[in-house]
C-alpha cells in the first residue's frame, strides 16, 4: 500500500508540474523519483539523486549481468543528453517517437540506483500530458509491458546491442493502441455502471436524493470513509450512514474493514474495472548500486 500511495504520488506531483508549465527535465525526474522512494522500498537508495556507483541489470556481478548501465561518471552526461532530446534538440520529434525512444534511452542509462523501471514508465505518461496528447494521465503501459514482459526486456536489449529501433517502435505503438483501447472500453463500462446504479438508487425512496449525492461523491473518490463523504457531500454524519447502508444493501457499496468504527467503503464493481488496468510490474532486478 505504501508502494501504491508513493507511486500515485509521483504520479501526480509529475503531472501538477507539467501542467505548471515545468519541463519533463532531469530536474523533474529526480523530484518524481524523490516521492517514488520516500517511504518502503528503495528508501534508502538515494530517492532524488543520480546514482554514484554501477548498478547492472541480471546476474550476480557486473562481468556474468545481461546488461550493465553507463559508469556513474558519465551518468550526468549521458542525461543532459537525454534532456535534449526531450526538449526538441536538435530537432522536433513527435510526440510518441519522442516517448518511445525516450523510454529506451532512460531504461539504458538506468541513472537511479532503485526505482528506474517505474520512472520510466511514468516518464512516458509525463511526456504525453506535457504535449497534449492526454488530458488526463488515463494511459498506462505497465499491465501491457507486463502482459509481454520477456518480449519487452528483449527488445530493450536488441536495440542496446543491435540497434534494433524498428522492431521496440512497432512494440511500443502496439501497446499504445491496445491500451488505448482498453482505457475507452473501461471508460465506456464504467458510465454503464454509473448509470444501472443511478436507477437503482432512484428506486430507494425518500433517501435516493442524499444517496445520489454520496454516489456521485464514490465516482469522484471509489474509496471512502464517512468522514471523507461528509466532506465531499456537505451531508450529516447520520444521513451519509443511512445512505451508505442503502447502498451496501443494493450491492453498490461494500465495507472493507469489519469495523465498527472508523469504516471504510469501497465502490466495488468501480475498483474492479479499474483494477483491470492498472496493475504495475515490479522493476527488473538490478542487482546493487
Amino acid at each position: 500500500m505504501r508502494e501504491v500511495s508513493n507511486y500515485v504520488r509521483a504520479l501526480e506531483h509529475g503531472v501538477k508540474r507539467v501542467r505548471g508549465g515545468f519541463p519533463v527535465s532531469n530536474r523533474l525526474l529526480r523530484e518524481v523519483h524523490g516521492q517514488l522512494l520516500a517511504k518502503g522500498r528503495g528508501s534508502r537508495k538515494r530517492p532524488g539523486e543520480f546514482r554514484t556507483s554501477q548498478n547492472w541489470i541480471g546476474g550476480a556481478r557486473p562481468g556474468v549481468a545481461r546488461f550493465v548501465p553507463p559508469p556513474p561518471e558519465r551518468v550526468h552526461e549521458c542525461m543532459a543528453e537525454l534532456e535534449k532530446f526531450l526538449h526538441d534538440r536538435p530537432e522536433r520529434t513527435t510526440t510518441l517517437l519522442k516517448a518511445a525512444l525516450a523510454h529506451v534511452q532512460f531504461e539504458t542509462i538506468h541513472p537511479f540506483l532503485d526505482g528506474n523501471g517505474r520512472v520510466g514508465r511514468l516518464l512516458i505518461t509525463l511526456l504525453l500530458v506535457a504535449e497534449g496528447v492526454l488530458h488526463e494521465p488515463l494511459l498506462y503501459l505497465s499491465l501491457y509491458l507486463k502482459a509481454n514482459r520477456e518480449e519487452y526486456y528483449e527488445h530493450l536489449q536488441r536495440v542496446r546491442t543491435d540497434g534494433d529501433w524498428e522492431a521496440w517502435l512497432r512494440f511500443f505503438v502496439r501497446g499504445v493502441r491496445e491500451t488505448a483501447e482498453q482505457a475507452v472500453a473501461a471508460a465506456q463500462r464504467l458510465a454503464k455502471l454509473f448509470q444501472e446504479d443511478r436507477e437503482k438508487i432512484g428506486e430507494l425512496g425518500r433517501i435516493a436524493g442524499s444517496a445520489l449525492r454520496v454516489h456521485y461523491a464514490l465516482q469522484q473518490h471509489p474509496i471512502q470513509t464517512i468522514n471523507s463523504a461528509k466532506a465531499r457531500t456537505g451531508l450529516t454524519v447520520p444521513t451519509i450512514t443511512a445512505a451508505l447502508k442503502r447502498l451496501e444493501k443494493a450491492g453498490i457499496v461494500r465495507e472493507v474493514t469489519g469495523k465498527l468504527r472508523n469504516r471504510v467503503f469501497a465502490y466495488d464493481r468501480y475498483v474492479q474495472i479499474l483494477d483491470e488496468g492498472t496493475t504495475s510490474p515490479p522493476d527488473r532486478p538490478t542487482a546493487r548500486g
